[in-house]
C-alpha cells in the first residue's frame, strides 16, 4: 500500500525544471522507495507556497483547497501529456482539452481599460482572484511550449524504479537525479550478481 509521506524528499530539481515550470509540476508528486509519496501540493498552503517560490502566485495569496485541487488536476494532465509524449502515443482529449481549458482561461494580450481621470489604458487585469487562473495558464503554455519546442525531443521518464519523474534528458543520462542514477546502478549490479551466483 502506498504511504503519503509529509516530509521534504531533498531531490534536487530534475533536469529541466529550472527551464520548464510546468516540468516542476508534473514532478511535483513523487514516488519514493519503501511505497512513500510526497505531494507538494497536498495542501493550499503547500500549493501556495510552490506557485511563490515559482513566481507564480504572491507569498500572501489566501489559496483554498479548490485552487489547490485545480492545480493537481492540471498537474495530472500534464503528467498524461508528457507520458504520451515519451511512449510515442496519442494524446488522451481530456488532457489535451484540460491544457486548451488552462490556455483560453484568462486573457493573454492587455485589454483596453478606461479610467474616468486618466482615459484609456491597455492592461492586463491580474485581481488576486485570478492568481490561479494566471498560474494555471502560465504553467499550460509552458507544457504547450515544452511539447512542441526543441526540449520535446529530449523529454524522458527517470530510469530508475519506482521514481516517477520527467526530466530533459543530457547526453545519454536517464536519470532524475545521482540518488536515482546510484539505485538504478545498485540494481543492476545486484541482478548481475544474483545471475552470476545462480550460474
Amino acid at each position: 500500500m502506498e504511504e503519503l509521506a509529509t516530509f521534504e524528499p531533498g531531490l534536487p530539481p530534475a533536469p529541466g525544471e529550472g527551464e520548464h515550470h510546468s516540468l516542476a509540476l508534473a514532478n511535483s508528486s513523487l514516488a519514493l522507495p519503501g511505497g512513500h509519496r510526497v505531494d507538494l501540493l497536498g495542501s493550499p498552503a503547500a500549493a501556495n507556497e510552490w506557485l511563490s517560490v515559482r513566481g507564480l502566485a504572491p507569498v500572501e495569496t489566501d489559496m483554498r483547497e479548490m485552487c489547490a485541487s485545480q492545480l493537481r488536476s492540471l498537474r495530472e494532465q500534464v503528467r498524461a501529456l508528457f507520458a504520451s509524449r515519451v511512449a510515442g502515443l496519442p494524446a488522451l482529449p481530456a488532457a489535451l482539452s484540460a491544457i486548451n481549458d488552462a490556455l483560453t482561461r484568462v486573457p493573454t494580450a492587455p485589454l483596453l481599460q478606461w479610467d474616468d481621470k486618466d482615459g484609456p489604458y491597455r492592461a492586463t487585469p491580474h485581481p488576486t482572484t485570478q492568481v490561479v487562473d494566471h498560474a494555471l495558464a502560465t504553467l499550460a503554455a509552458d507544457a504547450a511550449d515544452l511539447l512542441t519546442g526543441p526540449d520535446a525531443e529530449r523529454l524522458t521518464a527517470c530510469g530508475s524504479t519506482p521514481c516517477n519523474r520527467f526530466l530533459i534528458r543530457n547526453g545519454r543520462r536517464h536519470w532524475c537525479s545521482t540518488r536515482c542514477g546510484d539505485r538504478a546502478r545498485a540494481a543492476r549490479a545486484y541482478v548481475r550478481r544474483t545471475s552470476n551466483t545462480a550460474q
